[in-house]
């Protein structure tokens, strides 16, 4: 089993985590996007509503290179990196994105924020995927030596984004979903889960 086969049922029995609504960032303080990045997006949004491959190409990895950019050699960006923390338990497998403390390396170093893109538009399908994904992230970590109290992630289509964060065994998944419009929001958000680490 690999992350993409986690459900809702298999997280809880399988995992021992279970899912609870909370407000994960309220009054967060906003981060103003770049012109690049405003410029990028208004090119690509209208070609990014066709598939999610598109609207990872033409959105989702600018709005994370944004914020890889704002802290350069604080953390790094990798794109379908294979995560390989417990096969035994099924935590191993391709991750869409993957936020890694420190600077950028031919291998992930410590894992702070994964990232899924929602198939079919589906967030709410998605969550427990990205729920394996941070499990995996956190033994990953425990491996390395690099225990982390929170593990922080996403599930979004590109212009929906909805924040998750794990905690020992309950997995908070934010009452809010930010859009596209809200972009200074999101990156407020991803700052703050980056200074968290």
């Amino acid at each position: 089993m690999a992350y993409s086969q986690f459900n809702y049922k298999r997280i809880k029995d399988e995992l021992g985590i279970t899912d609870r609504p909370k407000t994960l960032f309220a009054e967060q303080p906003p981060v103003e996007p770049s012109k690049s990045l405003i410029d990028i997006l208004e090119r690509n949004t209208f070609f990014s509503f066709f598939s999610e491959k598109s609207r990872s190409e033409g959105i989702v990895i600018n709005v994370l290179a944004e914020i890889c950019i704002r802290n350069k050699d604080k953390v790094s960006l990798y794109s379908g990196p294979i995560l390989n923390a417990d096969e035994k338990r099924g935590l191993n497998g391709e991750c869409d994105f993957i936020l890694s403390a420190g600077e950028q390396k031919y291998h992930i170093d410590a894992p702070l924020f994964c990232l899924i893109e929602a198939e079919e538009n589906d967030i709410k399908k998605n969550i427990p995927q990205c729920i394996a994904q941070m499990e995996g992230a956190r033994v990953y970590n425990q491996n390395e030596g690099k225990e982390a109290l929170c593990m922080y992630g996403c599930v979004t289509t590109g212009e929906t984004w909805q924040f998750l964060a794990l905690e020992n065994s309950v997995c908070w998944i934010d009452t809010k979903r930010y859009s596209l419009a809200e972009l200074p929001l999101i990156l407020g958000i991803l700052q703050k889960i980056i200074e968290a680490q």
